[in-house]
């Protein structure tokens, strides 16, 4: 199945997005080719620029103290596993503890790399990182492996606590989810959602379908649509019967 997320508030749009971006720097840092670490201190600027809200670490840890709770609440109880409860409750406890560690702005070093940050300007023109833009960026790309995938590093290390609470929200709010199959009849499906408010939803569909669900919803209403490219590359709906899963996630 072909699974697409939709999230329903700003709050987890962001993290949605961290997520991917730090997936894209990891695939990246770990190759070994110039062009990969480029696009990997690219994507690092990327994370900078959308992690920069100043409540997002405050958001982070009032969500894992609120999860904490709620988890410490179900202790004794004979369908939870101790070890695995135990398990979440110290992982939440160790990414806490180095959100808590970390001090400043997010990206702040970053931003004081007076370096780093010519070569972040020049990234926004098209074609603006070219040898004789910046002589000594292309002398870092000609630098041995290890020596540029340990800069990296370096530069990434204040950020990964972001990343880790970030990981264990998404990964509760996804475990939180409860599935339904639903048939969308020509392509279009509605449901009244009664005020229920929900952060996330995901559809699942089968990858031999040729198009691809768009969704909207409020406290009201949940629409999902799908769509075929058309003529000029125009979506249109489709005009046949899909059949789906509906999950919804909420914290």
């Amino acid at each position: 199945m072909i699974k697409y997320e939709f999230p329903l508030n700003e709050r987890i749009r962001s993290l949605l997005r961290l997520e991917d971006l730090y997936e894209r720097f990891d695939h990246f840092v770990n190759k070994t080719g110039a062009f990969e670490h480029h696009f990997a201190l690219q994507t690092l600027f990327e994370i900078i620029e959308t992690g920069a809200r100043a409540d997002l670490k405050s958001d982070l840890l009032q969500e894992l103290e609120r999860q904490r709770s709620s988890l410490e609440s179900l202790r004794n109880n004979p369908q939870i596993s101790e070890a695995a409860l135990d398990s979440v409750l110290l992982e939440i406890e160790q990414t806490s503890g180095r959100l808590l560690d970390v001090t400043g702005k997010f990206g702040q070093h970053i931003r004081e790399n007076e370096w780093l940050m010519g070569i972040k300007q020049r990234m926004s023109i098209p074609g603006g990182v070219c040898e004789f833009d910046i002589p000594s960026y292309h002398f870092w790309l000609r630098h041995e492996v290890a020596t540029r995938q340990q800069d990296l590093g370096i530069w990434s290390r204040p950020l990964l606590p972001i990343r880790d609470a970030t990981a264990i929200v998404l990964k509760l709010l996804r475990d939180s989810g409860k599935s339904h199959q639903f048939v969308a009849r020509n392509g279009m499906f509605q449901q009244m959602s009664g005020g229920k408010l929900v952060q996330l939803l995901r559809v699942d569909v089968s990858p031999e379908l040729a198009g691809v669900p768009e969704l909207s919803a409020n406290k009201y209403a949940i629409n999902v649509r799908f769509t075929t490219q058309g003529g000029e590359g125009r979506p249109k709906t489709m005009d046949c019967d899909v059949p789906f899963t509906l999950t919804y996630c909420n914290l």
